[in-house]
């Protein structure tokens, strides 16, 4: 029987994608999707196919003002709670009301903090989900936070560390959230928590959607949590640039520079000492700049090195000798999809936890951006590419990553879940 489902998303294409990835699936099963994000993303949502339904606040991801301000690893999360999500609250939950009524099931992303709230008014079941470990907080596993990346290194002493940490960064994080506290309570709902940690996850169940190559289940994960695998959706399939696939076709595969779609608008001189470094090697690059002509490297380029807004990932990262990127878990599933070696210059939220995470299992290594210069850049680049073992263990990880079939798990312990209401 045809189910209809509201999935959630708020935040860059990395956020949008994932839950775009799940509704063409799940209307490939048959059932009904509608995916609640943005309005800004409204034609790519609508031309996948799938039944778009606006939600508040609106982020353009090309911004360039605002996405300097989310972007700073010290007051970025700061500002897109306090300042962005939060005032906003009351209009994203007019905007699901409508979306929601009559719903099968409910999948919430983790900053849609309106999507709980109106699922328990109307009675709807829902599903949380995170897209990165940093989510769980776990005292196990604590992740290397924005502000301070070494407190990651800690876990390997127990969990007294993480405890510790952890109940730091809840005392500093408080007033963040507490207004979604006064909301729930002028509407008569129980309490449920801090949004930012436990108030985040459904009873009903949760979907980790990122690989076991990054995190493996921790005790203090939220019960009936699924660790399905990336949704490798990146956009609609489409052929490279008539333009770079001649380039791809003219030599050895090159290093690509991307800083996704978000870190793209705060990218400083990234292209620029990423074009020095590449000189410096001797070796081709593909530098993905975005629509941003700052970003376009200053000298005049060699004839090594390639310059595009944009490119698939899916069919550009395994044409690559190795991938220097920002660390979002979109990109970075993507790179560990393909095989390929990574240099990871990590800005701000999850981007230093996933970073640290693909260091640790010896397919990458990490610089970040204020160290990021051409003669660092090519001594760790030299590193990923002269020494085999990075190739060979980025490769053994992409036979694991490809082999997953998130969308589908995923999809699985929807249906389930509304067969058991």
């Amino acid at each position: 029987m045809a189910a209809r489902i509201v999935l959630t998303s708020w935040g860059s294409y990395g956020d949008l994608y994932p839950y775009l990835g799940l509704a063409i699936r799940l209307k490939a099963l048959g059932h009904s999707p509608v995916l609640a994000t943005c309005p800004y993303y409204r034609a790519i949502v609508e031309d996948a196919g799938i039944q778009f339904h606006p939600l508040h606040p609106d982020v353009d991801p090309s911004g360039t003002d605002l996405i300097r301000r989310v972007m700073d690893p010290a007051r970025g999360s700061e500002v897109v709670i306090r300042e962005i999500l939060v005032p906003a609250l009351r209009e994203a939950c007019r905007d699901l009301a409508d979306a929601i009524r009559g719903a099968d099931l409910v999948v919430a992303h983790p900053v849609t903090f309106a999507a709980p709230i109106v699922a328990e008014e109307q009675h709807v079941p829902w599903l949380s989900t995170v897209l990165a470990p940093l989510s769980f907080f776990s005292v196990s596993d604590f992740p290397a936070l924005s502000p301070v990346p070494q407190l990651g290194h800690f876990t390997r002493l127990g969990t007294w560390p993480g405890g510790l940490a952890k109940r730091i960064v809840r005392a500093m994080t408080r007033e963040w959230t507490a207004p979604i506290r006064a909301f729930r309570a002028e509407r008569g709902l129980p309490p449920s928590g801090d949004a930012i940690y436990e108030g985040q996850f459904s009873p009903w169940g949760t979907l980790a959607l990122f690989s076991r190559v990054l995190a493996e289940p921790q005790p203090d994960w939220p019960v009936h949590t699924h660790l399905t695998g990336f949704v490798p959706y990146n956009g609609p399939a489409g052929d490279l640039p008539d333009d770079l696939r001649v380039f791809l076709d003219s030599g050895e595969p090159p290093i690509v520079f991307t800083l996704g779609s978000s870190a793209v608008g705060a990218a400083g001189s990234f292209y620029d000492e990423s074009a020095r470094a590449t000189e410096e090697l001797g070796r081709r690059a593909v530098l993905l700049v975005g629509r941003h002509s700052h970003n376009r490297p200053s000298r005049p380029l060699s004839k090594n090195l390639m310059v595009v807004e944009y490119a698939p990932h899916e069919t550009l990262f395994p044409r690559a000798a190795a991938v220097v990127h920002h660390g979002g878990v979109g990109t970075t599933g993507q790179a560990l999809r393909a095989g390929r070696p990574m240099l990871v210059v990590p800005f701000a939220h999850d981007q230093p936890d996933n970073a640290c995470r693909v260091e640790r299992l010896g397919s990458a290594r990490v610089l970040y951006p204020k160290r990021y210069s051409s003669s660092r850049v090519a001594r760790h680049l030299r590193a990923l590419l002269d020494d085999p073992m990075y190739a060979v263990r980025a490769e053994a990880i992409g036979r694991i990553v490809r082999d997953e079939r998130g969308a589908d798990a995923a999809c699985e312990v929807m249906i389930e879940t509304i067969s058991h209401m």
